[in-house]
Order: C-alpha cells, then sequence, then structure tokens
C-alpha cells in the first residue's frame, strides 16, 4: 500500500505511473479505474479526489507519455542544427519506442481521439509541439517536416504490429529506415514483453517545451512556450 505520509503530489504522480501501465494495456475503454487505484494503492475514492474523472486521468497520462517524448528529443536535438539535428531526434524517437508502455499509451490516445474532442484535442496539441520543436531545431521546411513526421507515424506502425518479423520482400520494403530497423524490431519485441532496453537519460538541463502549456483551442495565439526542467 501507499504511505499515508505521502503528499498528494506524490501520490498523484504514482497514479500517473499506475494509469501508463493500466491504459497501456487496455486503452481508455477498457481500463477499470479500479485497476489503476489498486496498482496505486489506493482507494478509488481517492482516486477521483486526484483527478475528477477518468477521462480527466487519461489524458494527464497522455500527457505526461507526450512529455517524455518532447523531453528526449528536445535533449537530442540541443546544440543541433539541420540534418544532424533531424537525425539525432529520429534516433532518440526511436530508441523511446523500445518502451513498450509509451508506443501503446499514444496508439491508445488515438484509438480514442475519434469519439472525444477532448482527447483528440490533447494529441492535436501534441503534434503542435512537436511540430515547433522540430521546425526550431532542423529549420526544415513544411514538407520535409510533414517526411519526417510521417517515417515517426510509420514506425509507430512497424513496431505495434511487429511487422519486420515477416522476412517477405514487401514487409521489409515498408520499412522508413532501413538503418533503425534493429531498433525497431527491438521495439516490436519490447511490446510482446520480450525484451525492453531503458533510453539513455543524460545528465543535463535543457529548454523542454511542455504539453501542458499549449495554449487550448480557443486561446490566443502565440509562441510555444518552455519551462527549464531536469532531463
Amino acid at each position: 500500500m501507499v504511505s499515508t505520509r505521502m503528499t498528494a503530489s506524490e501520490r498523484r504522480t504514482a497514479v500517473l505511473a499506475a494509469a501508463i501501465t493500466e491504459f497501456a494495456r487496455s486503452g481508455y475503454a477498457g481500463t477499470s479505474t479500479d485497476a489503476i487505484a489498486a496498482r496505486a494503492g489506493i482507494s478509488q475514492p481517492y482516486l477521483f479526489r486526484l483527478f475528477g474523472t477518468k477521462k480527466e486521468l487519461f489524458i494527464a497520462t497522455y500527457e505526461l507519455v507526450s512529455d517524455r517524448i518532447i523531453a528526449a528529443m528536445t535533449r537530442a536535438g540541443t546544440g543541433l542544427d539541420g540534418e544532424e539535428a533531424r537525425e539525432a531526434m529520429g534516433t532518440a524517437y526511436t530508441e523511446l519506442l523500445q518502451d513498450p508502455e509509451l508506443l501503446q499509451v499514444q496508439l491508445h490516445g488515438f484509438a480514442a481521439a475519434p469519439g472525444d474532442p477532448e482527447i483528440a484535442a490533447t494529441c492535436r496539441r501534441t503534434f503542435e509541439v512537436l511540430w515547433h520543436l522540430v521546425r526550431e531545431r532542423t529549420g526544415g521546411s513544411d514538407q520535409e517536416i510533414v517526411e519526417f513526421f510521417s517515417m515517426g507515424m510509420m514506425m509507430n506502425i512497424i513496431a505495434a504490429i511487429d511487422l519486420l518479423s515477416v522476412a517477405d520482400h514487401w514487409a521489409r520494403a515498408l520499412c522508413p529506415s532501413p538503418e533503425k530497423a534493429h531498433a525497431i524490431l527491438a521495439a516490436s519485441r519490447a511490446v510482446k514483453g520480450l525484451h525492453v532496453e531503458e533510453p539513455d537519460d543524460p545528465e543535463a538541463e535543457v529548454t523542454v517545451p511542455r504539453l501542458t502549456e499549449v495554449p487550448t483551442p480557443g486561446s490566443a495565439d502565440g509562441p510555444v512556450p518552455t519551462q527549464e526542467v531536469p532531463a
């Protein structure tokens, strides 16, 4: 059980950690708040004191996963520009895919978005932050950024359906980045629970945009805010 001496902030962190695991496993619709509360070691009523609704908890979970992606790509692109930054950020994302829960929460967010405008808006804000980040670090054109995102989404699919386990030419030809094939295959195995490799976590502080600070739809336009956070 979670210690009663934990602060509300610490309990919230514990709940989010539990929620990542449960939502990754069963998705938004298929996950019960009972299961999340039990994993976090708290009662369900207390969970709802921290997060008013199941949807609020799912959105907070998705934002946490998104912030991890944003932070990793920000660190990777720090001090680089152009093609070097684009390659480093792409490699960082490929390594992140080896965390199966991160990949699965992303995919469950996309699956839930068509039926829920608030979840859809959260997914869009993630792409907004990443678009500005990639544009700032690489200086790429709109088309180059589209290609960068397209490769990332294709790698999501390849890892999720374990496409590289198929030896046929058509399957291997669909891999958008052959030099990253080994890492994508490792991501597929991680999703299946065969092996998980932890990504590097350099001990440095860099400026990282946070998803929760992006203006929501209907707010005044402005630059994407940033916040100093520890790596």
